[in-house]
């Protein structure tokens, strides 16, 4: 587990939340996190209690949504914000070229380029950690 610690994209999540606050650290956890399910297993805690962070492309510009566990992210509700008519999940090739992470290891802060981040109604809680740092929008629609 200590190796996943000296990992680039776990030294990059760990130094940007430090710049918020030194106390927090990055959790290594026993078992799989790669899906909202397995975080939570692996947590002990409901799968709404888990915040995905998913990479969306809209026409040419890409995104982050966070999104609760238990709840899904409307394509047609997201086209509808954004005023965009197309819009798709991004491939494992953006993702990793737009946040630096593989899919279903993409933390919802440390990305490698500058994202805009929407926020889910249910996920309002992760604000405390993005107010200071990031662009974001909470939208209880996405």
């Amino acid at each position: 587990m200590e190796d996943l610690l000296k990992k680039e994209p776990v030294k990059r999540v760990q130094d940007f939340i430090a710049k918020f606050d030194s106390k927090l650290e990055v959790m290594v956890l026993d078992t799989t996190a790669r899906t909202a399910q397995d975080a939570a297993n692996s947590l002990k805690c409901d799968v709404g209690a888990i915040v995905k962070s998913l990479l969306f492309r809209a026409d040419n510009i890409f995104l982050i949504c966070l999104i609760a566990g238990d709840k899904r992210c409307s394509l047609n509700k997201l086209k509808k914000i954004l005023q965009k008519k197309d819009v798709s999940m991004a491939n494992a090739d953006a993702v990793k070229e737009n946040t630096g992470f593989s899919i279903g290891g993409v933390a919802p802060v440390a990305h490698i380029k500058k994202l805009e981040i929407l926020v889910d109604k249910y996920s309002e809680a992760i604000i405390i950690l993005l107010l200071p740092i990031r662009k974001y929008f909470l939208n209880p629609n996405i």
